[in-house]
Formats: C-alpha cells, sequence, structure tokens
C-alpha cells in the first residue's frame, strides 16, 4: 500500500474533502492524516471516507490538532514528561487520535514516546557536519557528552514511556490498530535506536510495530550515530510500516526521494510487501516534485510488478 501524507497539504485547505481529493488527484487511494490537522478539516474528511472517495492508511498523532492550536505539533504534549498534567494532555490527545483513526478505518496510528530533558545537542552537531567539521575534537567531545547526558538521564523518561504504552495497548487492540512506535531524528528523543530492540521484546503484543523513517535515520547516519541500513535491517521482522522522503545533507528532510542521501534501492529488500507505504512530505515542494519522487521510489522498488 502507498499513500500520502496530509502534511504536503494541510496547510493550504479549509475543507477536509478538498484536502482528500487534491491528494487522490496526486494518484492516490490512501492518505495518511497526518499531525495537522484542525478540527475544521474533519467533517469534510468523514464525509469523503464515508463516499469512499479515499481510504486512510494511518493517522499521526495528534489528530485532530488539540484546540487552540494552529500549527503541526506532534510533541506538543509528551508521555515522557515529568509533569503529569502534561501526560495528561498527551494521554487525553492521543485517544483523540486513536478514535479518529477508528472512525476513518485506518489500520495504524504512528506514535512519537516523548523525549529526555536535554535540549540542543543535535542542532549543534548538525551544523559542524554542514561545516566539514565531523571529525574534529569538538565534534567528538560533544557526541560523548550527549551520549553521557542522555545514559544518566533516561531511566525515569524511559519507564514513563514504556507506563504509556503498556496502558495504551488495550485502547488500541479493541478498536483494532497497531501503534507504529517511530524512530526520531533528534538525540534527545525517545526511544534511542540502542533501545529500540529491548522496547520490541517487552512489548511483544502484535499491536506494538516499527514505524521506519528514512529521512529521520538517514540524519543519524549522516551524524555518524548508526548505520541507516543496519538499523532498519535489525527491526525489520517488526515493521508496520515507512515514512519515505529524502535528505539533503546533513540534516534537512521531507525532500522528494532522488535529491538527496537515501539509498532507497540497497533499503528496498528490508521493506516488506505488507508494510505501510506513506510519503511524507514537505509543504514547500511542488505537485510536480511529488510526483518525481513517488516515479523515483516506485521504479526502483517496484520493478515490473504490477501498482497496489
Amino acid at each position: 500500500m502507498y499513500s500520502l501524507s496530509t502534511c504536503w497539504n494541510s496547510h493550504r485547505h479549509t475543507e477536509g474533502r478538498a484536502l482528500l481529493r487534491e491528494i487522490r488527484e496526486m494518484g492516490f487511494d490512501h492518505a495518511e492524516l497526518s499531525h495537522g490537522i484542525g478540527m475544521g478539516l474533519v467533517p469534510g474528511i468523514l464525509e469523503a471516507v464515508e463516499a469512499g472517495e479515499m481510504r486512510i492508511s494511518s493517522v499521526h498523532n495528534f489528530c485532530p490538532l488539540p484546540m487552540g492550536v494552529t500549527q503541526p505539533s506532534p510533541n506538543l504534549y509528551q508521555c515522557s514528561s515529568r509533569h503529569p498534567r502534561d501526560v495528561e494532555s498527551c494521554w487525553k490527545h492521543t485517544l483523540r487520535t486513536l478514535e479518529m483513526a477508528e472512525r476513518v478505518q485506518a489500520a495504524a496510528v504512528v506514535l512519537h514516546l516523548g523525549s529526555v530533558d536535554m535540549r540542543g545537542y543535535t542542532d549543534k552537531l548538525l551544523a559542524l557536519v554542514e561545516r566539514g567539521a565531523q571529525h574534529g575534537e569538538k565534534y567528538q567531545r560533544l557526541c560523548m557528552e550527549a551520549d553521557e547526558k542522555r545514559e544518566a538521564k533516561k531511566a525515569g523518561f524511559l519507564d514513563r514511556s514504556r507506563r504509556f504504552l503498556e496502558k495504551l495497548i488495550p485502547e488500541a487492540e479493541q478498536r483494532g490498530l497497531k501503534l507504529g512506535i517511530e524512530n526520531r531524528e533528534a538525540l534527545e528523543e525517545i526511544p534511542f535506536d540502542s533501545d529500540f530492540p529491548a522496547l520490541l521484546e517487552e512489548f511483544a503484543s502484535p499491536t506494538v510495530v516499527y514505524w521506519h523513517d528514512f529521512g529521520h535515520a538517514q540524519i543519524k547516519e549522516n551524524l555518524g550515530i548508526i548505520s541507516h541500513q543496519m538499523h532498519l535491517r535489525s527491526l525489520q521482522q517488526r515493521l508496520g510500516g515507512v515514512h519515505i522522503h529524502d535528505v539533503e545533507f546533513p540534516g534537512r528532510d521531507h525532500r522528494q526521494p532522488g535529491s538527496g542521501t537515501v539509498d532507497f534501492a540497497a533499503l528496498r529488500p528490508l521493506v516488506s510487501p505488507e508494510a505501510i507505504k506513506v510519503f511524507e512530505f514537505s509543504p514547500r515542494l511542488s505537485a510536480g516534485e511529488v510526483r518525481g519522487g513517488v516515479e523515483h521510489v516506485r521504479s526502483l522498488w517496484e520493478g515490473n510488478r504490477p501498482r497496489d
């Protein structure tokens, strides 16, 4: 299944049916409802789904946007927060996302699991890489400092994320939804790449799946933190879906495939045919760039297979 995320066009629309019509006109019969869907778009989205005009592959937390929020805000509330009120708000709006996903008959909800309170390292490291200074003493010192701080501080944040996920699984099960735990681009965000295997082993329920974001993994590879290919291979048995986009070196993501550093041909064997495949593009891309990026991936991934 190929799908196009509404993160590309939701800002241009005030009516949900027109939003999904534009995605259909781009050649898709599936869409992912991203984290920029305001309440005003919901009635038209429901009408389009009920009329069979568009199918919804997945929904990205938080959807719809919390009242009073006008911009995509997937990290507005964090389940890892040390503040109970923040965790309560995260729970409330995550349940609303699950309810939305059930109403539109989506297969999965994509989740962020929070972060550790240690801001700034990712941006500093990317700035050094952009200047070609990734082999210097300052870069190595920052990497060591970030790793040491993260390991020293992470226990409480990880515990809160685990408790949240444990509580959420029955809510997803009764609605027939998968929970896609997304890999993140920032060093500060949970789960850390090295913690994914243990997390998925702990939560062995088939409701919990890995959601691989190509751009985020590539940014980590560009930083020298992981091998993109090895990371995906280690988690492919639990893969439920992917976000497809490219990265302009070192850290400008959500670009059209073929324009950046992601080796989609090499990674293709690691993506099962059953995985939900969502193109997640910047709203700055033109329709022509979107079409070109989609065709680039499909030509590499499909060969002579008929399109799904």
